[in-house]
């Protein structure tokens, strides 16, 4: 159980997975502007709405805007699930992303992108926690993520199972666009201040990098994400779908 202290992650989950949500607790003041709105909303999404006085909410979760939703965070998924819905797979591997916010941003970019699903070593990664749901805006209840013991090996396994790998990396053999991504592909990022572990590189079938014009050598791993995937969205936008 989590709960979720902003309107607009709020408003999200009640508009795609209301279900998620147990209670909404506001506060027992008069209603109006958007707080308004989100019990109005979350009644005609049949979520139950409980009046209670704000020092409850203080005692919730400091920083609140006056209303929280309690909600059941979702399970993890496996790679079996994500590669059977999966007609043409486009996935995100993440080597060790242990930031919850870049996690959350990740999972949102992909999410917003189409991506099939997520796979994420079972060590040293952020599990789904309050602060990945909040910055995810709610798309961590949708989009399928699964940890597996060793990602190198699972990679090889993606492979043998006609999945291309491509890593995301400064010092890439080519620039980001360079590759065809109507084929099956998994994107593949590592941590900020590591980048991809060597095996994990190793076992990428390129390695493409950004263009970096400024001062700053690097960007948020979750800005570069959002290139990459995009990229691939926007190749498969010009063949038929199947």
């Amino acid at each position: 159980m989590a709960v979720i202290s902003r309107i607009n992650p709020i408003v999200e989950a009640l508009q795609s997975d209301p279900k998620s949500i147990q209670r909404i607790f506001v506060e027992k003041a008069p209603l109006k502007g958007r707080r308004e709105d989100v019990v109005r909303l979350a009644k005609n999404r049949g979520v139950p709405v409980s009046l209670v006085p704000r020092p409850v909410l203080d005692r919730m979760e400091q920083g609140h805007q006056g209303i929280i939703a309690r909600i059941v965070l979702k399970s993890f998924s496996t790679l079996e699930d994500i590669l059977a819905g999966a007609s043409r797979p486009f996935l995100l591997l993440l080597d060790e992303i242990t930031d919850p916010q870049n996690f959350g941003a990740l999972i949102r970019t992909a999410e917003c992108a189409g991506v099939d699903g997520i796979i994420v070593p079972e060590r040293r990664s952020s599990g789904l926690t309050e602060v990945v749901y909040r910055v995810s805006a709610g798309a961590a209840q949708h989009v399928p993520i699964a940890p597996v013991k060793n990602l190198a090996r699972t990679m090889d396994e993606l492979k043998k199972a006609g999945i291309w790998l491509v890593g995301a990396e400064s010092g890439g053999d080519n620039e980001w666009d360079e590759f065809d991504f109507t084929l099956p592909t998994g994107i593949v990022l590592g941590s900020e201040g590591r980048g991809l572990r060597p095996l994990v590189r190793r076992s990428c079938d390129a390695v493409l990098s950004l263009p970096l014009a400024g001062r700053v050598n690097s960007l948020n791993v979750a800005a570069a994400a959002a290139v990459f995937l995009y990229e691939v969205v926007r190749q498969r936008k010009k063949i038929p779908a199947d």
